[in-house]
């Protein structure tokens, strides 16, 4: 993970959000989709890794430590700015990767709901993951 920052990120992604799928459709007690687990897999590998590394690293170079102000501006920008081009993203590209006709249909549909739902929990983790989790991987795995 030193040597290789940004690969072990897309790959821990690309893990995490298929993972993330794969318990989602077993939690809904329906058949594995294992198609649409490549998809996500797929746009993980392909843009949210990508994208993650570079505005992660991005927020913490324009908005150095752990300071409550510097805390909450990183939550700002990432609930305003990283939020809703990653969710914009997701919506695109499972769409492109699925096949499907309208690209846009379901961000047009699902986009303001998911937005919500994100909002109302996410600050915390956010706050708790710029003061201690993130704060780890940069010291500790970045390349030296």
């Amino acid at each position: 993970a030193r040597r290789y920052p940004w690969p072990t990120n897309v790959l821990l992604y690309a893990g995490l959000f298929s993972a993330g799928d794969a318990l989602q459709q077993h939690l809904r007690g329906g058949p594995a989709d294992w198609r649409q687990t490549r998809c996500v897999a797929t746009l993980a590998m392909t843009f949210h890794g990508n994208f993650n590394y570079a505005w992660l690293r991005l927020l913490e170079r324009a908005l150095p430590g752990r300071a409550p102000r510097t805390v909450l501006a990183k939550v700002l920008c990432d609930q305003t700015v990283g939020g809703p081009i990653a969710l914009s993203a997701f919506y695109v590209g499972m769409r492109i990767l699925q096949g499907k006709d309208d690209i846009f249909l379901d961000l047009k549909q699902k986009f303001w709901n998911t937005y919500k739902v994100r909002q109302s929990f996410e600050n915390v983790i956010n706050i708790f993951s710029y003061i201690y989790i993130y704060i780890f991987f940069f010291f500790f795995l970045r390349k030296s």
